[in-house]
């Protein structure tokens, strides 16, 4: 079964497809126990905004998952696509089917069940900006989730926004529709003011004894959340405060734990590589950007898949992170 890794963001503009061509081709290239490295399948599902295949160097002239949702094509297998790239493919979006960013919850459903039976080892799915609900659903589909961010106090807010949205989604999702149970869900969403003092997983906690048939395991999945983050565009150490900002925040009000797994130094060799229609890591590997993409797609490869009931202690991780990438590229501003 495919790992899938999906890759969000509270807002646009903090270079999540430029992301995700990246480290779809790291680990296509990573090798694993001497072997080539893994099968990679990049999904654009930035319905209504894709922009993938430019990254990828792929003109917009094959159907994606505008056709499945119109019915032109009757799997997403039947949509993929050979890139340049050894075992690295490629599932087109809505670009030549407009308005596939109303997609309808069976369909979605459709979706979210083939994408894990991809022939791949990772899937890696490059998702719109903000909080719908439909781009809340598919990052749901793993519990190991991938939010970009940039270090400026709105992309941190947006962040926080989004993963607000995701634990109110899985618990609402978790009982059926108009049971006690999802009633209660809206109303505590509704009133909800943060600082208040119950946060998301004291109230699922609640929901357990209220309603033991559906409460544990909605408390269940919530407690399974683990949302990595990678910081994009960094430029010293002092950025460390702002992850700190949403990693507290999350952890205070929605009893979400973030880890961080990335920190990737701002180069501008990026919008030279996008203009080129090539991802930097095959452009220029040795730059600070591609580096940090390579370290980002050793440390996926190597863990585990989360067992779903895991929240790992990130205190550290992100200032290590920082200080790697600060002196791989030879600063050591603010160090």
């Amino acid at each position: 079964m495919a790992r899938i890794l999906p890759i969000a963001s509270g807002k646009g503009g903090v270079g999540k497809s430029v992301i995700a061509a990246n480290l779809g081709l790291a680990l296509s290239r990573h090798d694993r126990d001497g072997h080539p490295g893994r099968a990679v399948v990049l999904v654009d599902l930035d319905l209504g905004g894709s922009n993938l295949h430019t990254c990828l160097g792929i003109k917009n002239k094959h159907p994606g998952i505008g056709a499945l949702v119109w019915k032109r094509e009757k799997s997403l297998s039947d949509l993929l696509v050979e890139t340049d790239y050894e075992r690295l493919w490629f599932v087109p979006g809505d670009g030549l089917l407009p308005g596939a960013a109303n997609i309808e919850w069976f369909t979605k459903k459709r979706i979210l069940k083939e994408l894990e039976s991809l022939p791949a080892d990772f899937v890696i799915l490059d998702l719109g900006a903000g909080s719908s609900y439909n781009v809340v659903d598919f990052f749901l589909v793993s519990s190991e989730g991938l939010v970009v961010i940039r270090p400026e106090i709105t992309s941190v807010l947006n962040a926080y926004a989004f993963l607000k949205t995701a634990a109110f989604r899985v618990l609402a999702r978790s009982f059926p529709d108009r049971s006690p149970g999802r009633t209660a869900v809206n109303e505590f969403v509704a009133v909800k003011n943060e600082g208040s003092g119950q946060s998301f997983l004291d109230f699922a906690r609640e929901l357990a004894e209220r309603f033991p048939d559906d409460g544990p395991a909605a408390l269940a999945r919530l407690s399974a959340m683990k949302p990595r983050a990678i910081m994009n565009m960094g430029r010293s150490s002092s950025d460390a405060e702002l992850g700190y900002r949403l990693r507290d925040i999350a952890g205070k009000n929605l009893g979400i734990a973030v880890d961080f797994s990335g920190y990737l130094l701002d180069d501008p060799a990026v919008p030279a590589s996008v203009a080129a229609r090539r991802p930097l890591i095959d452009c220029d590997p040795s730059s600070p950007f591609a580096r940090g993409i390579a370290a980002v797609a050793s440390r996926l490869a190597s863990e585990r898949e989360s067992s779903g009931l895991e929240l790992g202690d990130a205190d550290d991780a992100l200032p290590s992170l920082i200080a790697e990438s600060l002196a791989e590229s030879g600063s050591s501003e603010g160090l």
